[in-house]
């Protein structure tokens, strides 16, 4: 059988994104790099995998998915068994899928929206700490945001708070010890960090992505 295929440069966020977890359950993939600055993504062929011609396209036979969470719950149904992984909830009961399916939604429209800002031009830090103010509530009655396992919900963090973490506002996490532990078991995954690996931290201007 063909590995899954993944188009797309490894340092953009929602590309690492499917990489983390193709990395979590141990399926082989193949990845095929896009380069950004000339417009890879934009050329015909890329968009036959992803209508708005952006990063990732991801590729499984005949099938054709993209948005990165899309992706990634797609790579955890059908790996995760026999990775042994439930970071979905779907094996733990209703109560544990309800609460892996609404953090994963405070990611998506409340943690990506106030960090992605200060990644990407150091603002909105008092929104983040509004944001990270809950977070912490929340990890003071468990490990994880949806239990104590890790799952979904969490991983999903790992990309910009990865680049987030780099800026000089990374400081900020020091106000929330709760959410510093949180971050650092996350850190510590393996996949996690050959992920991480290929995700520059220092850019140069006409460097290819």
């Amino acid at each position: 059988m063909s590995p899954v295929k993944v188009f797309g440069h490894p340092m953009l966020t929602n590309v690492a994104r499917v990489l983390l977890f193709l990395e979590e359950v141990g399926a082989e993939y193949e990845l095929v790099p896009l380069d950004f600055v000339a417009g890879e993504h934009k050329r015909p062929q890329h968009v036959q995998l992803n209508p708005f011609a952006k990063m990732p396209g991801f590729q499984d036979g005949d099938l054709v998915l993209f948005e990165s969470r899309a992706i990634a719950k797609y790579i955890l149904r059908k790996y995760g068994g026999t990775a042994g992984l439930d970071l979905l909830g779907e094996n733990s009961g209703i109560e544990e899928l309800a609460m892996v399916d609404m953090w994963t939604e405070v990611e998506a429209q409340q943690y990506y929206p106030a960090i992605s800002p200060v990644v990407v031009v150091d603002e909105s830090l008092e929104r983040l700490r509004g944001v990270l103010g809950i977070y912490e509530a929340r990890l003071e009655k468990s490990s994880y945001l949806a239990g104590d396992s890790i799952s979904f919900a969490d991983l999903n963090h790992i990309p910009f708070t990865f680049y987030f973490m780099t800026t000089p506002y990374a400081k900020v996490f020091d106000e929330y010890p709760k959410v510093k532990a949180w971050w650092e078991m996350l850190m510590a995954r393996p996949a996690v960090q050959r992920v991480c690996k290929h995700m520059p931290t220092k850019f140069k201007l006409g460097a290819q992505y």
